[in-house]
């Protein structure tokens, strides 16, 4: 660990020795002392600072990287951030692919210190030539004098916590620490901090807070990696849908599932109720401690580890629009108004009672909706479902030449923009996937099942 010095001769000199600040308000139900390691006083806000300079050094005493070189890596932002901090104090050029899953503060940011971004899909396998894996891979192949430090699997990763972040946490506790909590993505936290803390001390609890739709805690337990665990999930920061060689399996004592909606509400809280604007991992790495409070004692000393600030998720976790849309706000006192408040300036979709089958199907299509409103003049006088009519043109191919009028089901009940959630809800049946809320300006706008369902989930 790195004496702290007065005056440093370049931000990366900055890198480590971040505060240990004890949880209080929202630590009042559990047994043990909770201490968090708040890694956003790094100078690029996170925990990705240590293993990315480290990765750097290591690649240029290997020689694998020369003076004006690219870096390409593929990130969720924060490694991109250590990694420009370190591109524009050494000379490098960087790239970074990122999941289209990031937000958007995360690309800005990474643009302002003069990465190039190239953004891939989500919903990839790994090997797809889409992916954010295989497109910094090819990037790395292409452009001559690249280094593509590839963090999953890079030992420098897990080295920069063995060698700064373990021992930090074991002075700043005086050996007293006796759980480590920290989010797995990559791996090389919770390996490189588990392996100094079990050489000091064997008894020390190393736990992995994961999330649904990611392989680990299911691998940790049977050893089996199994693709039906993996689908597409929200959380920014920890889970995987691959095994990176950083993840040393053998230090981690217990992997928890945490829900994408606990894991954004427990975020928030943090910054309510201890003044920590924090990530969205630093919500489920604390979920973890209260979902495995009944474990704790009051000899405890529980260390959790927060990654990165919260200015990145500005617009995701701490938006009420965007986490309303997702139904993690909770819908007490909600109605009807809050469901549609994201998107009510959108014009609502409508069919008129003249038009074709066939015309209406195309414009579902087009706006990727199920359900549609149908008008005559100024009236609302039915409805369109796309289950239904999709039935029908089986049955009737040349049911796309009948008019709308020919077909429509009953129109959707229209409720005031104060009704309450819950009865909303009373209005959806097995015959009416929908309602229309009439708005304050004399517009209508749709609420289906499928946003109720959100909403009360």
């Amino acid at each position: 660990m790195r004496p702290v010095k007065k005056i440093y001769d370049n931000l990366l000199e900055t890198i480590g020795n971040t505060p240990m600040v004890k949880l209080n308000k929202i630590a009042e139900d559990i047994p043990a002392t909770v201490l968090a390691k708040v890694e956003y006083f790094n100078p690029g806000h996170s925990v990705k600072d240590r293993m990315a300079l480290q990765m750097i050094e290591n690649a240029e005493r290997d020689g694998l990287i020369k003076p004006g070189g690219t870096i390409i890596e593929c990130t969720s932002g924060n490694t991109g951030m250590g990694l420009a901090l370190a591109a524009i104090v050494k000379g490098y050029k960087l790239i970074c692919t990122l999941s289209d899953k990031q937000s958007k503060e995360k690309m800005d940011i990474l643009r302002a210190m003069g990465a190039e971004i190239h953004v891939c899909p989500t919903n990839v396998a790994a090997e797809h030539p889409d992916s954010y894996y295989s497109v910094a891979e090819r990037l790395n192949k292409e452009i001559p004098n690249s280094f593509y430090p590839f963090q999953y699997d890079n030992p420098g990763n897990a080295q920069a916590h063995y060698e700064s972040t373990g021992p930090e946490i074991w002075e700043q506790t005086d050996g007293k620490i006796t759980h480590f909590v920290v989010g797995v993505g990559t791996g090389g936290t919770i390996s490189g901090v588990g392996k100094y803390l079990k050489e000091k001390n064997p008894n020390i609890k190393i736990w992995g807070a994961d999330t649904y739709g990611s392989v680990f805690k299911k691998y940790h337990e049977t050893g089996e990696f199994d693709e039906n665990e993996i689908y597409s999930y929200i959380t920014e920061g920890i889970g995987e849908d691959i095994l990176p060689k950083n993840v040393d399996f053998s230090v981690i004592d217990h992997f928890e599932k945490i829900t994408d909606k606990d894991g954004a509400l427990v975020t928030r809280e943090l910054a309510k109720k201890e003044g920590m604007l924090l990530g969205y991992s630093a919500g489920s790495a604390y979920q973890m401690i209260r979902q495995m409070k009944h474990t704790l004692t009051k000899d405890d000393v529980v260390v959790v580890l927060f990654h990165d600030h919260g200015s990145r998720y500005v617009g995701k976790v701490f938006n009420d629009d965007w986490m309303r849309d997702r139904g993690f706000l909770n819908t007490e006192n909600s109605t009807a108004l809050d469901l549609v408040k994201g998107h009510k300036d959108l014009n609502l979709i409508t069919a008129k009672s003249s038009e074709l089958v066939s015309h209406a199907i195309l414009k579902m299509q087009r706006y990727q909706i199920s359900q549609v409103p149908v008008m005559e003049g100024d009236e609302f006088v039915g409805s369109l479902d796309d289950s239904k009519l999709f039935q029908m043109i089986i049955s009737d191919p040349s049911a796309g030449d009948k008019t709308v009028r020919e077909v429509m089901g009953k129109p959707y009940p229209i409720i005031e923009s104060n009704e309450d959630v819950k009865k909303v809800a009373s209005h959806i049946s097995k015959e009416n996937d929908a309602v229309l809320v009439k708005l304050e300006d004399g517009k209508h706008h749709i609420i289906t099942k499928h946003d109720i369902i959100g909403a009360l989930s």
